[in-house]
């Protein structure tokens, strides 16, 4: 608990100075040769700043997968830098790592405590292995054999794996996968904790668009092995808003501001920026129009994330 406590202090420390856990520096990887060569990452940048839940999203084949792969080490980029709390990713570097890369494997005679023992032996950590499990919620199922486990448990003691090293950030790949909505919850809170009570730095790659609103702080979205859209969960969505209006004669409004507005759901779509809405609204009002209803919709994730993943087909 105490080595958590320093991690928290040190993370808040690096954040205050801007510090950024992961950079990507124009990283290039492509597979194959000639026509049917496929170019997995096209020049990716990105920084992930420390202390966060950051999320990783993209469709089949934007380079999630190949982008965590060489942070971990299991692939070379052809050209570019990854850079780890500041220097450059080494084996060494990346010990200040914790990963769950795709589906974790077990043994299945061994209890959860004999598996987070053996890597606590390997790793030479000062955590002892009763925090991890408590931390997991694995606390009163930490002397059960791995074979019966629930898909969520398995999750939850993959993550705890990557935890008994003390690492200052852990990468998650589609850690909700195959969960049920009770272990979905579950994940998502300790996800939350992890970042925010603990002080590490979370990336996680997810499909679950909804789950990466509810849980991530910034997204990350890729497209074709590229960066189409990044920043802030709530400024992404405040960005792509619409501003509605429901008022009694719906067309001649319409008419009046042109190709500003379009008809929809009852009312009016006027595309405007949130900061003239007042004036807008002040505008309409003097003109004579009778206003009943008016509010600024912001899309989900899933809206914004189609919108800039169908830019670049």
């Amino acid at each position: 608990m105490a080595a958590m406590t320093q991690t928290r202090v040190e993370t808040a420390l690096a954040a205050a100075r801007g510090d950024p856990a992961i950079e990507f520096v124009s990283v290039h990887k492509r597979f194959g040769r000639g026509p049917s060569a496929v170019q997995a990452l096209d020049g990716l940048s990105l920084s992930i700043p420390r202390g966060i839940v950051y999320g990783l999203l993209g469709p089949n084949g934007a380079g999630k997968s190949t982008l965590l792969r060489i942070l971990a080490g299991l692939l070379r980029p052809d050209r570019g830098e990854i850079r780890i709390f500041g220097d450059a990713a080494t084996p060494m570097g990346r010990r200040r790592l914790g990963m769950l890369i795709e589906t974790p494997s077990f043994y299945p005679f061994l209890t959860a405590r004999e598996h987070l023992r053996i890597l606590a032996a390997t790793s030479a950590t000062s955590l002892p292995v009763d925090t991890v499990l408590e931390r997991i919620g694995l606390s009163k199922a930490a002397d059960k054999t791995v074979s019966g486990f629930s898909l969520g448990m398995k999750q939850r003691l993959g993550i705890g794996c990557a935890l008994i090293t003390e690492p200052e950030a852990i990468i998650l790949d589609e850690p909700t996968n195959g969960l049920d909505p009770d272990g979905i919850l579950e994940m998502r809170a300790l996800i939350h904790d992890l970042a925010h009570r603990d002080g590490l730095t979370v990336l996680l790659s997810s499909h679950l668009l909804d789950e990466v609103e509810r849980v991530c702080d910034r997204v990350a979205i890729l497209q074709r092995g590229r960066l189409v859209a990044e920043g802030a969960v709530a400024d992404l969505l405040d960005r792509d808003g619409r501003f509605w209006l429901q008022v009694e004669q719906p067309e001649s409004l319409v008419k009046q501001l042109g190709a500003l507005a379009e008809a929809g759901d009852g009312g009016v779509y006027v595309r405007v920026e949130r900061a003239e809405v007042p004036a807008l609204i002040q505008s309409l009002a003097a003109s004579g129009v009778r206003i009943h209803e008016a509010k600024w919709i912001n899309p989900d994730l899933e809206t914004v994330f189609l919108s800039q993943t169908r830019e670049m087909r």
